[in-house]
């Protein structure tokens, strides 16, 4: 079966920083991922390198299959990957609706509309004139998915999504994400929590220095190994 998105023996810098190392990995269509690592070790350069804002010197990308030569910014939204950034990066000055309708500013054709996001997030319709940073740090993350949604991805992305949010929050969380996988959108989560990593992914990477140190499926691995690889 064709990945809907590999990686294969991917270098990536920072200006001379070499940050990834002969990485390797792929996500499925429809299926759920997850990065695992400390802090450091180059989890948030693999979405990265997609959004162009790392430099990749070796290796491929291929979406479906096609290999992508010149990555570019808006490279990964036009093939249909939605990106929830590490942080949320809510723009302050425009109010929950206008933060969504900018995801939507490709006009990919699926099921994601403002009414649909509403149905899911019903917060965000109640204070859709709200401006967006106005939120608590749940609502605010909550946008940032609805936000991305509203691109029609085929592949969602999140980097780091359960960061300074209390453990009930998090819990909201992977309800919200399970549900979201039910629809048929792949999903690679990028985490540190692994009870939020078990309750979405399916598969697994660990990363470490910059390479894949492991991998395999959640079903298989003994949770105890994989906390104590993570921390390697």
């Amino acid at each position: 079966m064709t990945a809907l998105v590999e990686l294969t023996g991917v270098d990536a810098f920072y200006g001379a920083a070499h940050i990834l190392h002969g990485l390797s990995l792929s996500v499925g269509a429809g299926e759920r991922v997850a990065i695992l690592g400390r802090n450091g070790v180059g989890k948030t350069t693999i979405v990265n390198t997609l959004l162009a804002t790392a430099t990749m010197r070796a290796g491929e990308v291929r979406i479906r299959g096609e290999k992508i030569g010149r990555i570019a910014g808006h490279t990964a939204a036009s093939h249909g990957i939605a990106v929830v950034p590490q942080g949320r990066r809510i723009l302050p000055n425009l109010s929950i609706e206008e933060n969504l309708k900018l995801g939507a500013a490709l006009r990919r054709p699926g099921p994601w509309t403002l009414d649909a996001v509403y149905r899911l997030f019903p917060i965000l319709a109640e204070r859709r004139r709200t401006p967006g940073t106005a939120l608590s740090g749940g609502q605010q993350q909550m946008l940032a998915i609805a936000r991305a949604l509203m691109l029609n991805p085929d592949l969602l992305i999140l980097d780091e999504p359960s960061e300074g949010l209390a453990p009930v929050i998090v819990d909201d969380l992977g309800r919200i994400l399970a549900d979201l996988a039910e629809t048929g959108v792949a999903i690679l989560l990028i985490e540190q929590h692994l009870r939020l990593v078990r309750e979405i992914s399916e598969r697994f990477y660990v990363i470490s220095k910059g390479s894949v140190s492991e991998e395999g499926r959640m079903a298989d691995v003994d949770q105890e190994k994989l906390q104590a690889s993570i921390m390697h």
